[in-house]
């Protein structure tokens, strides 16, 4: 089955669906005070949204003249995508390349270069980009 195509995140677009991610289904209200500061206004965010509802990302319930959003892509689903394209268009598809761009520019040491490789061959093999994380935790940031 091919992998799914995304349309481009902005960075603002990003950050909202972080917190529809992190939070599950939320009033434009709720999502505000979520976001990194400088928070935008509660227009910006509005029409953030109402973006990311016609890029196919958030769909909504309404409830009189205001509307719950939620995500209609799932984060890991996304993460696979950028990962596949960050892959694709800075190292040629190689998962190593990308761990060697890594290792050189975070100097890591060989305790974790070591742990990097007992995770690449802890995960399964027909789809290496399906491994959980363990080195992050559910809102996908690292532990």
């Amino acid at each position: 089955m091919p992998e799914p195509t995304f349309p481009e995140l902005t960075r603002a677009e990003e950050q909202v669906m972080q917190v529809l991610w992190q939070h599950g289904p939320a009033f434009v209200k709720d999502v505000v005070p979520a976001l990194p500061a400088p928070r935008p206004a509660v227009t910006t965010v509005s029409t953030i949204i109402r973006i990311l509802e016609q890029k196919g990302f958030v769909g909504h319930e309404a409830f009189g003249r205001t509307h719950r959003y939620h995500a209609l892509v799932a984060r890991d689903e996304y993460r696979r995508f950028s990962l596949g394209k960050l892959l694709g268009g800075y190292f040629g598809g190689s998962f190593s390349r990308l761990v060697s761009f890594f290792a050189q520019e975070e100097n890591l040491d060989a305790a974790q270069l070591e742990e990097l490789l007992r995770h690449a061959q802890s995960a399964p093999a027909n789809n290496p980009a399906d491994a959980s994380d363990p080195a992050s935790d559910d809102d996908g940031r690292p532990a």
